[in-house]
């Protein structure tokens, strides 16, 4: 647990230094948190402190992860076969395309070590991730795994 209050930390801070978020306003969700329990990224949003898309622009500027807006994005039914849709709901990850032996996706959260290893295992492919906001892979899971 240890790893994941150092990552939210650095989340927090990246907030803070590109002057979306308070000292104040992270001290507030990391006190929800220890309460509430959950991803400091989507407490901020449930708090109203951030958008999701300045979690997506800190992530993206602090790790490099490039940004996917999934709205317009053409998701491929086929996909559904290379990650199961209790795996996908799970971890939030949309898979995108499969190009040899990399599998592209789609995460509100990267820096989730588990789930990269759980995706890399089920689909036995190394991972490329882009990141997008929580809602529209939100929408995007409903639209792909949907009948």
């Amino acid at each position: 647990m240890a790893g994941n209050e150092m990552e939210h930390k650095k989340l927090g801070n990246i907030l803070i230094s590109i002057d979306v978020l308070s000292d104040e306003q992270l001290k507030r969700a990391l006190d929800f948190q220890k309460r509430e329990g959950g991803l400091i990224g989507e407490i901020l949003v449930k708090l109203g402190y951030v958008k999701e898309q300045d979690i997506v622009q800190a992530l993206t500027v602090q790790y490099g992860y490039p940004y996917l807006p999934l709205e317009n994005y053409e998701l491929k039914k086929q996909m559904t076969e290379v990650i199961p849709e209790n795996v996908a709901r799970q971890y939030n990850v949309i898979p995108l395309d499969v190009m040899g032996g990399i599998l592209s996706v789609a995460m509100s959260n990267p820096l989730n070590k588990d789930a990269v290893e759980d995706i890399e295992m089920v689909s036995k492919k190394n991972i490329q991730i882009f990141i997008s906001t929580v809602t529209s892979i939100r929408d995007a899971l409903d639209k792909l795994y949907s009948g």
